[in-house]
């Protein structure tokens, strides 16, 4: 068969851009077409080796950032490609919709939905962006139409898988489609061989995209009044400032109890060292679509503290592999770390959960899904 795959954009390599590296391991021969692609981007040196076509509005998209503004040309940026040579296309679609291409009468289209655009159905985003009138209205405007794009491209798809079964529910809801579930590729084989001689440090981690909508401000609130270490991997994201404006509030030591330290983004043997030095890894997300770092962190023997909602509850076994909470505040918080402080954690059990979610997992059910449906 003549495999593409589609992405929306090639720029922070997170956890969508992961499941497009195993999908492009899979089907090397596959080339990706984007949006844009960003030279020098941390996403476009993961993918050095592989073919990349950009969409002819690339060069606009990528200067200032206009690709988040210019989101009502997401419509004529898939339409602008012809993929009708192709027996199957698969596409990894999240926030910039990734359908709407012209296809062949016998080609088939899988998309890997790793969520349905989160600011087009009321979910929180990453920039909070709808904070000013005028965006807001611009927002509203735009949303519509594009609305309606993403519903009427998403009939058009043969078979959609699902990221979790949260993000199933969504393209229930939202594309009145059927989906299958086939959880995100986590490098579980790999943490644990890199990790299982590595000890305990004190102080507790989170790994994540400096975006808002992911709660690293309020732990970074709260780590100040409960007065734990925290450490933060990550790299900006968008618009989001996140690193710079709170290294600024943390410069005044003295009314700050906690240490926060800023990692950067780290190759993934320390990555993944980092996780097993953690005493614990928080996430506290309100609504994350499934959450690879949890499965990461357990990977590397330690235990979770995620707010009990989205796709963390699918990942996390309350009490045995990590702390669910109900709400994200200074005394469910200290509960939570003074359970993960005090319980003598089953290493064995956290990676035994985490081996659900591995690589080798996903790439069997992938190769028999396409197999099966195309």
């Amino acid at each position: 068969m003549k495999i593409a795959l589609v992405h929306d954009y090639i720029k922070e390599f997170g956890g969508a851009e992961r499941v497009l590296k195993v999908l492009s391991e899979i089907y090397p021969d596959a080339p990706i077409y984007t949006a844009f692609c960003v030279k020098g981007s941390t996403a476009e040196r993961e993918f050095a080796e592989r073919k990349i076509i950009e969409s002819s509005f690339a060069p606009i998209l990528k200067i200032w950032k206009l690709y988040s503004p210019l989101r009502f040309l997401i419509p004529v940026i898939w339409r602008s490609f012809d993929l009708s040579k192709y027996d199957l296309v698969i596409t990894s679609s999240s926030w910039y919709v990734t359908r709407g291409f012209k296809v062949g009468k016998n080609t088939k289209v899988i998309d890997y939905c790793h969520t349905p655009p989160r600011w087009l159905y009321g979910y929180e985003t990453s920039v909070g962006f709808t904070r000013f009138w005028p965006v807001k209205i611009y927002a509203a405007i735009v949303g519509h139409f594009i609305r309606i794009f993403d519903f009427k491209t998403a009939q058009g798809v043969d078979y959609f898988i699902a990221n979790s079964k949260n993000v199933q529910e969504r393209i229930k809801k939202f594309y009145r489609r059927d989906s299958t579930v086939i959880y995100p590729p986590c490098d579980v084989e790999k943490i644990i061989n890199l990790t299982k001689d590595v000890k305990k440090e004190n102080f507790f981690l989170i790994a994540s995209r400096l975006t808002g909508a992911k709660g690293i401000e309020e732990a970074i609130r709260l780590s100040k009044k409960i007065g734990f270490k925290l450490k933060i991997v990550g790299e900006g994201a968008g618009y989001s400032d996140i690193e710079r404006n709170n290294k600024r509030s943390l410069q005044d030591k003295m009314s700050c109890k906690s240490e926060v330290e800023f990692l950067g983004r780290l190759n993934d043997e320390e990555h993944y060292k980092t996780y097993a030095k953690a005493k614990g890894f928080i996430a506290l997300a309100k609504d994350e679509d499934f959450g690879m770092t949890l499965v990461e962190a357990q990977a590397a023997g330690t235990p979770v503290i995620a707010f009990n909602g989205g796709g963390f509850k699918e990942s996390v076994i309350n009490n045995e592999t990590g702390v669910l909470i109900d709400e994200i505040s200074e005394k469910s918080l200290k509960e939570a770390i003074n359970k993960v402080n005090n319980v003598n954690w089953n290493k064995e059990k956290l990676i035994s959960s985490a081996r659900k979610f591995s690589k080798e997992k996903f790439v069997r059910e992938i190769k028999l899904f396409v197999k099966n449906h195309a």
